[in-house]
């Protein structure tokens, strides 16, 4: 299926068509290897990967603390919301603000801002403060976790804006982000259960200034801050396109199946006498996201994307729905291992849509928009299964990825045809000034 890049100049013509369309062939399907090579990558890959390690820890650190100080999951559960509840309300401001001014200008006060408040959060805990104290504390921890996946992302488009390299690059991208769900729990479940339980909290904060500090140091390859003049002309809402606001629904439901599953597993193994099982449980479901995730951005894909994301969806979906009947851990990792399998081609397939549907200008934010709305879903998702967890049975929090994945599945398949950026073919790169589109069989 022939899809539409950008290009700065004509092609050439007689004699030079031949080696042309040789070079299009094996650019069309282009691999992991290929990207890393692009120049100055690796600057902010590492400082970005260790930035974005503590996203993965902070929901299960704030549980597992909570649970602690105050014996119920309901409580827990509902200060991790509040966290995952303002990061999402904040998420999106975020990435315009980095739009408009810079990621650096972004992130060093919002690190800073993130290391004190996650630090007075663990200290309330500890003290016993009352619930009300711990929610006024987790907002602002919430509100300013650093938005390093969009960033990240945002700077790939920078290196690859003319290159088929992109669609590579958001497989990339989901894979690392997965990388990050498998060795964060296990080191927050690692930390909260064999060393303290304010360890998980207190890592992710210092993690999050260091590396935040040092991806914001990178100041070589952040995206250009347009002028207020141009900015006025080529700046449009990204949640203004009806295809984002479909995205974030998807997103949503799947944000479900992350906070569903945090709060059950860890529920699930204090019911039999392993905490420290929870780790590993999530680690499995992890890994399975990030193994398929690997794999589908090695495929060169031929269906459509709005198509891929209808079935990948779907089988999300069914899969979800037979988490609660899970009697054992044999059972629960397996089919926490299908699920992971099935998030990562939706993440894969929704941020790739993204650079079809939405203008360059708004490209972090809506990144953020879908981040955040991860966020939310993870949020709502921890706060009713606590819930049904201290309310009804050992393993009733599983209902929850159930009903959302369920939820998100029936709008996606009903507005499906606002997914599509153009009639005829998949934008996969920036629409930056007048570049010329050029087919890629």
């Amino acid at each position: 299926m022939a899809s539409t890049v950008t290009s700065n100049s004509s092609n050439g013509s007689g004699g030079s068509s031949r080696s042309n369309t040789s070079h299009t062939s094996k650019a069309s399907r282009p691999g992991y290897g290929q990207l890393l090579r692009t120049r100055g990558a690796w600057t902010f890959l590492l400082p970005g990967f260790a930035a974005r390690q503590p996203f993965a820890m902070l929901t299960l650190s704030i549980v597992l603390l909570v649970q602690h100080t105050t014996g119920s999951y309901g409580a827990a559960g509902a200060v991790a919301a509040a966290t995952g509840v303002s990061m999402a309300l904040f998420a999106p401001w975020s990435g315009r603000l980095a739009d408009r001014h810079g990621q650096r200008a972004v992130l060093i006060p919002g690190v800073l801002v993130h290391g004190a408040a996650g630090l007075s959060l663990t200290a309330l805990a500890l003290m016993d403060a009352p619930l009300w104290a711990l929610f006024a504390a987790a907002v602002p921890t919430g509100a300013s976790v650093p938005q390093i996946g969009p960033m990240v992302r945002a700077r790939w488009g920078v290196k690859l804006q003319d290159s088929p390299l992109m669609s590579t690059a958001a497989a990339f991208e989901s894979v690392t982000d997965e990388l990050t769900f498998v060795l964060g729990p296990l080191l927050a479940t690692a930390l909260c259960t064999a060393v303290h339980p304010a360890a998980g909290l207190l890592t992710e904060a210092a993690l999050t200034l260091i590396g935040g500090l040092l991806f914001a140091a990178q100041r070589a390859t952040q995206p250009l801050v347009l002028p207020v003049a141009h900015a006025r002309v080529e700046r449009v809402s990204a949640l203004s396109v009806p295809g984002v606001r479909v995205l974030i629904v998807t997103f949503l439901g799947i944000g479900s199946v992350f906070g569903g599953m945090q709060v059950s597993l860890a529920a699930f193994s204090e019911s039999i006498g392993e905490p420290g099982l929870n780790g590993v449980l999530y680690g499995v479901f992890a890994a399975g996201n990030m193994l398929s995730g690997i794999v589908c951005g090695a495929i060169a894909w031929k269906a459509a994307p709005q198509r891929r994301l209808v079935i990948g969806y779907t089988a999300l979906a069914l899969v979800a729905s037979a988490l609660w009947t899970a009697d054992s851990v044999l059972v629960l990792a397996a089919l926490g291992l299908l699920v992971g399998m099935c998030i990562a081609p939706a993440l894969i397939t929704g941020y790739t849509l993204v650079d079809s549907l939405v203008p360059s200008g708004a490209r972090t934010e809506a990144f953020t928009w879908l981040t955040g709305a991860v966020a939310l879903g993870q949020a709502a998702a921890v706060t009713a299964a606590g819930q049904l967890e201290d309310r009804l049975w050992t393993g009733a929090g599983f209902l929850v990825p159930a009903a959302g994945t369920a939820l998100a599945l029936a709008t996606l398949f009903a507005l499906r045809t606002r997914l599509v950026g153009s009639p005829r073919s998949r934008t996969v790169a920036r629409v930056v000034g007048h570049r010329v589109p050029v087919t890629v069989d």
